[in-house]
């Protein structure tokens, strides 16, 4: 009955969320769902909740509070619900328990030890910040994130709500994936000044409030690949750029994985009949196209980059594990989950021909010759390409801004002032187009290392848990994050759009239940 209700619930914020970014209903109604979703997540049991939360992760709304400040989302008032409410589950003296076992286990090998390290660091950034305010944000800004993933980490201990998170996490891919197609079909019927009308000035100021989408109309966005006079949707989806949009997807398709996967690993249901092989793969291979598909046109070149750097990390896991641990069967088998995941990765490769006629097709109405999307893939090499040498001489700035402030660098939130730029344009995109030298550049040299210590922890645990893990299901999705993660943190080398608000809650999510997850014995 209570599932009952969530499912309708949910039905309800689809369509109220579709009613108010089109138009139909006033953005003010987005207060009168804000505050039904407040009253919900406060009466529901903690695991509706966050189950709630996954599934609307892409349908969260800014709320229209003021004129002057309508960017506040809802899902920030969410989070700390869901925080307050596994707070308070337990007495003071348990948690004081739990401090002192914490600090009596204190190790650097241990992830979340780590995690507030970089707390801490960011922190005392504050310090060097030109602009101590936009510091202060940013750190509650993460502490959002923060908390979401304590409660993700704590609840993962059980199986079944692990089982029930990675199932309910398909929903917002199939969401954003769809509208991602209607974007791509909507071109071929309307014009560019119709489609920054529909999106950049309608949708866009509904999703996000009126200071974002006055930043996508007059400042600039990622939404279209410019070749001449020629122009091609990137397609962004229900997300700001078309750079965190393939990362929600790629993020998301480790659970997918698991659930068409589910049932060939399954002795009680295993598929022996060569016919029957054939047939349950049609599905699997229609589905992984079409994502794969909608990634590619995003025409975001670094994910397509990056895949080439996931391939050779999966040739590497394969080869370290066969000779690591060749005579254990039950690793040996999880070694063969592994192994049939990998050749998935090949429908990516193949979708680009799927993706050719429709960077060559005449979008807005305008007509194009059908060489788009070849100067595209030739321009990821092109160092002379304008994008490239702009990202080269943004990394060179960023390199000689930590030199100069090596320990605790400019201060988190104030990127900016390595580009000499305005600390408002950082809502704009003003960063060092690099993850990793993004959060050195802000918190220092330090920081940086233990970020990336933290990475690699992650990836450990990762590995640990998809070579012992017993259960079939759970064992194909942690096989496929150790693919598709990756894909993002490679990726990350040339953007830092894993921190626009709702592909980093995907990326909390995953990487909670990564490190929730009890190691099998």
């Amino acid at each position: 009955m209570k599932n009952n209700f969530l499912n309708w619930f949910f039905a309800v914020e689809v369509i109220l969320f579709s009613l108010i970014i089109t138009g139909i209903l006033p953005r003010e109604i987005a207060l009168y769902l804000g505050a039904a979703l407040v009253i919900y997540f406060l009466a529901a049991p903690l695991d509706d909740s966050l189950v709630f939360f996954v599934r609307s992760i892409p349908l969260f709304l800014a709320l229209p509070i003021t004129a002057g400040f309508d960017n506040f989302n809802v899902w920030r008032i969410l989070a700390a619900i869901l925080f307050l409410k596994w707070l308070f589950k337990n007495s003071i003296k348990y948690y004081v328990l739990c401090i002192k076992d914490w600090v009596k286990n204190f190790s650097y090998k241990k992830p979340p030890f780590l995690l507030i390290i970089l707390l801490i660091l960011a922190v005392l950034s504050v310090i060097p910040a030109p602009d101590k305010m936009a510091a202060i944000k940013r750190i509650i800004f993460f502490l959002n994130f923060a908390v979401l993933g304590v409660v993700i980490c704590d609840k993962a201990e059980n199986q079944e709500f692990v089982k029930r998170l990675i199932k309910n996490s398909i929903i917002p891919v199939i969401i954003v994936a769809t509208v991602g197609y209607i974007q791509v079909i909507s071109t071929y019927f309307i014009d560019i000044y119709q489609f920054m009308r529909i999106w950049g000035e309608g949708i866009q100021c509904r999703q996000f409030g009126e200071q974002w989408c006055n930043i996508a109309v007059q400042l600039g966005n990622t939404w279209f690949a410019y070749f001449g006079e020629q122009l091609s949707l990137r397609v962004f989806s229900l997300f700001p750029d078309s750079h965190s949009f393939p990362q929600f997807v790629l993020l998301g398709i480790p659970a997918i994985l698991a659930m068409l996967l589910r049932k060939n690993t399954n002795h009680k249901t295993q598929i022996t009949n060569k016919t029957q092989k054939i047939k349950a793969q049609i599905p699997r291979i229609i589905i992984l196209s079409s994502l794969f598909l909608i990634i590619i046109l995003s025409g975001t070149r670094g994910i397509w980059a990056a895949s080439v750097g996931v391939i050779l990390l999966a040739l590497a896991i394969i080869f370290y594990t066969n000779r690591q641990m060749p005579t254990k069967s039950a690793i040996a088998e999880n070694v063969g989950t592994f192994k049939n995941l990998t050749r998935y990765l090949v429908i990516f490769f193949v979708m680009f021909a799927v993706a050719f006629p429709i960077f060559s097709s005449p979008q807005f109405l305008v007509g194009k010759s059908d060489d788009i999307l070849k100067n595209r893939i030739k321009s990821i090499i092109d160092f002379g390409e304008t994008s490239n040498a702009q990202r080269i001489e943004i990394w060179k700035k960023t390199l000689s801004s930590i030199k100069e402030k090596p320990f605790l660098g400019v201060g988190i939130g104030n990127y900016p002032v390595v580009l000499e730029q305005d600390i408002r344009l950082a809502k704009a995109g003003s960063s060092a187009h690099n993850l990793y030298l993004h959060i050195t550049a802000e918190m220092g040299i330090l920081a940086g290392i233990i970020f990336i210590w933290f990475l690699w922890l992650l990836f450990k645990r990762n590995y640990d848990i998809f070579t012992k893990e017993g259960d079939k299901q759970l064992g194909i999705y942690f096989a496929a994050t150790l693919l598709f993660v990756p894909w993002v943190l490679i990726y990350s080398l040339t953007d830092i759009a894993i921190f626009d608000e709702r592909s980093f809650l995907m990326f909390v999510t995953t990487t909670a239940l990564i490190l929730g997850t009890k190691k099998p014995d």
